[in-house]
């Protein structure tokens, strides 16, 4: 099973679109929890995306307790600026799971109460919020990848040498 990214309810399509597009050029799948703050068919959504779309492993939910029930005992990492621990201090596995909350208001306090040892955080400055949700899923993810010397993916450029 691949890395997986999760979104618990998003509410831009462009960062879902983005996103979208960093799970598939990474090989990541992408779960999104509602619900959706936007339609699946949204046009920013799809620009977003791009041509990612088609290789892109996406799966959807009603709920968390869905989400939970599907994928029992397996390691769930949940990004928050509350968390103690800066994410690269946990030790990502290629079956885990990294859950990111929407963009106004982060993941539900209860559930990071429930998992605190499982909280991940990014350090930024202080007095400053968060990051934008796109760009905080592509520094975790990559992360995660580096710890597992990037499977699958190219470690080579294209540029021609002539």
């Amino acid at each position: 099973m691949p890395l997986n990214i999760v979104l618990h309810e998003p509410e831009i399509p462009q960062n879902t679109g983005n996103i979208a597009r960093s799970c598939a050029a990474a090989g990541a799948a992408l779960h999104l929890i509602g619900p959706l703050g936007f339609s699946i068919e949204d046009k920013y959504l799809k620009r977003a995306g791009l041509d990612y779309w088609d290789k892109l492993d996406l799966y959807y939910y009603n709920s968390l307790d869905e989400f939970f029930s599907k994928h029992q005992g397996k390691p769930v990492f949940f990004s928050s600026t509350k968390a103690f621990k800066t994410y690269d201090e946990v030790q990502y596995t290629r079956d885990c799971f990294i859950m990111f909350g929407k963009e106004t208001r982060g993941l539900p306090e209860t559930l990071l109460k429930e998992h605190y040892d499982k909280c991940v955080r990014i350090p930024m400055r202080e007095n400053k919020r968060s990051l934008n949700l796109s760009n905080a899923v592509a520094v975790i993810l990559y992360e995660a990848l580096r710890q597992m010397s990037f499977p699958g993916l190219s470690k080579h450029g294209r540029l021609s040498r002539e």
